[in-house]
């Protein structure tokens, strides 16, 4: 197999941002794009040249001419979406949040094995450059014992009330669209929480438009995680460590953020590499490399990593009393 061929399930905003990025990662090709409407689907392959168009989710799921899927639909589809795909032997990479609640990512996962196909979180920032280098200074010790983290995202929503962000039927809510960044962010540098508090502002029945998560440790490390979804937030990671303090300046999940490293008084600049698009072909690049050497799991995003992380997300909405229909 020399050219993984890609196919995309959903044409909306996201979708459009890893179609352009994907045609910079050697060895894949775009080949097939899928909606629920055939002009959605064709319209979007007509803009980035793809030749297949389907007007529906099961006829590019049964497709013979493709290896794997990438599902940019709404939230609350992810998970059926996802076993549709695995169960015509697809390899799929899945938008974040992965799922609604660990339960739904233990069967996707669970189904995966069985089929012995390729499954991935589609945590694209844990790929960038920048965040990379964070992890690897944050575990060499360069900051020493790391005893707070600061994480906040938060943007002006369409305030329409059939807006997506606000809609519980497709998992909407600040925490599930953007708090998952600060979540993810902290577990990658302090782990698993030992206790959880939340607060949130509820707009509308389940759903959260502003989110704010204390984690503690017993070591005496906290994490403050902020989201919203009705204020322009300073979208920064700040990580304080015995040694010295890392920020990930604005937007923090981007690969335009920069590193900023305060010791002894000093402030450095840290470069990493960056390359032209918006950065969703890092992420692209490692799931076509899985499965060119035959991989079915990523060693990035591990399947116990995702299910740390929807058991920690389903902690936060039981605090907070976030549920969404059907669970």
């Amino acid at each position: 197999m020399n050219k993984i061929r890609w196919g995309i399930l959903g044409t909306g905003t996201i979708a459009h941002k890893f179609a352009s990025d994907l045609k910079r990662v050697e060895n894949a090709e775009l080949v097939a794009a899928g909606s629920r409407s055939l002009q959605s689907a064709e319209v979007f392959c007509g803009e980035f040249n793809i030749p297949l168009s389907f007007g529906s989710y099961e006829a590019l799921a049964a497709c013979d001419e493709i290896d794997i899927v990438y599902i940019a639909t709404p939230n609350n589809l992810h998970h059926p979406n996802t076993l549709l795909c695995l169960n015509h032997g697809k390899a799929v990479l899945c938008e974040k949040p992965f799922a609604l609640n660990a339960g739904q990512a233990s069967e996707m996962i669970g189904l995966a094995h069985r089929k012995n196909v390729f499954l991935m979180d589609a945590l694209w920032t844990k790929f960038l450059p920048h965040y990379q280098k964070m992890i690897e200074m944050v575990s060499s010790g360069e900051l020493g014992e790391i005893k707070m983290v600061r994480a906040n995202f938060g943007f002006q929503a369409n305030p329409e009330p059939d807006s997506r962000l606000l809609n519980p039927e497709l998992g909407g809510g600040s925490l599930m669209d953007i708090g998952i960044y600060n979540v993810f962010t902290a577990l990658d540098i302090l782990g698993k929480p030992d206790e959880i508090s939340v607060s949130i502002n509820p707009a509308g029945q389940g759903i959260d438009e502003q989110c704010a998560v204390v984690f503690k440790y017993h070591n005496g490390a906290m994490a403050s995680l902020f989201s919203s979804i009705s204020a322009n937030l300073e979208t920064e990671v700040e990580i304080c460590g015995t040694l010295g303090r890392l920020k990930l300046t604005a937007p923090f999940y981007d690969p335009t953020s920069v590193l900023e490293y305060d010791a002894d008084e000093k402030k450095t600049v840290i470069q990493t590499e960056k390359e032209e698009g918006l950065g969703y072909q890092y992420e692209a690049h490692h799931a076509t490399g899985c499965l060119l050497k035959g991989s079915t799991e990523s060693t990035v995003v591990p399947h116990d990593y995702s299910i740390l992380l929807m058991q920690t997300l389903d902690r936060i909405r039981n605090l907070a009393g976030i549920v969404f229909p059907d669970e």
